[in-house]
């Protein structure tokens, strides 16, 4: 990419998106086309057609998804499936029609098998049963993986995948019912420290093992992988590092400064029980994450505190 290169960023204003924005402001490319969800719906094929026919973007970080944890997930399957399949593939589509230089699409690492073995390297991809209680999310981004690589294959453009492993920090999802592990922790410790609750429930018995990575450190690997790779394969994005959910609360309780009991709902889903990225290639093209766990944590929830409407979403 050059710096003045027509650049689009679908899903600017989420976690992921508004990542990627940051970045590349930071090295300098200043030429962001950016929509928000009312000014441009992605589900709408006839308006995503348009917007690629007007704007003609060089390059594209396809970021935009509908996401949530296990209870979200589980209680809304056909929803995460179609919104996510029809959005990608507008987006995918309009790209190639409309003569993109080359498009990043972001995935996750719940794409893999449920058992697979670990550390979960790229070309595990479809060698087993997915988790049930996020399979529609996954398969939807499956086929926005394989759509770029069949489009490589029978077009010759140069579309290509990330799979990042958990994310959080800066703009991320609060939401009681919504969110993902890590944020929901930290605004139930958080008002259970202002209700003065002296327990807490988690969902499940804390055994699962989760790797977690800083969403501005993705960042980072989206534009480094933009100016510097090009293949089928997808890229894993992780720290090689991983946590129980057991002491991961214990962690986000001691950094929040909350000192009540935890307690844990055992007839609530634990989830995929292992779920660690092999981040060899990545490191191996010249990228490495800089944000340990405890860090990050602290400063997504300095993020938390200085911006409370976050919450409500």
């Amino acid at each position: 990419m050059n710096k003045d290169s027509k650049i689009y960023v679908a899903g600017h204003n989420g976690m992921v998106g508004s990542a990627i924005v940051r970045e590349l402001k930071k090295e300098g490319y200043n030429n962001l086309i950016l929509k928000l969800h009312r000014e441009l719906d992605l589900t709408r094929q006839i308006d995503v057609e348009s917007f690629f026919i007007k704007e003609k973007p060089e390059y594209v970080f396809l970021a935009a998804a509908k996401v949530g944890g296990i209870g979200a997930n589980s209680a809304a399957l056909a929803d995460f499936m179609y919104e996510n399949m029809i959005l990608e593939m507008n987006v995918i589509n309009a790209a190639w029609k409309n003569g993109c230089k080359k498009l990043e699409f972001l995935g996750s690492s719940c794409i893999y098998p449920r058992m697979a073995q670990q550390p979960i390297k790229e070309e595990y991809l479809l060698t087993g049963e997915l988790e049930k209680t996020n399979e529609a999310y996954a398969l939807a981004k499956i086929s926005g993986l394989k759509y770029c690589e069949f489009l490589n294959k029978q077009y010759g453009t140069d579309y290509i995948s990330v799979m990042p492993t958990n994310l959080y920090g800066p703009n991320d999802n609060y939401h009681p019912e919504h969110s993902h592990v890590l944020p929901a922790l930290i605004r139930r410790f958080h008002e259970a420290k202002i209700s003065g609750l002296k327990e807490v429930t988690c969902w499940g018995d804390g055994s699962p093992l989760r790797e977690f990575l800083y969403v501005d450190d993705l960042a980072e690997l989206c534009v480094f992988l933009m100016n510097n790779y090009s293949g089928n394969e997808t890229v894993n994005a992780g720290t090689g590092k991983e946590i129980s959910i057991k002491d991961l609360t214990k962690l986000v309780a001691k950094i929040v400064g909350y000192n009540g009991e935890i307690k844990w709902d055992t007839t609530k889903p634990n989830g995929t029980p292992r779920k660690l990225l092999d981040v060899t290639k990545a490191y191996k093209l010249g990228w490495k994450y800089k944000t340990e766990l405890e860090d990050g944590i602290k400063l997504a929830y300095e993020d938390f505190l200085n911006n409370a409407m976050r919450v409500e979403r």
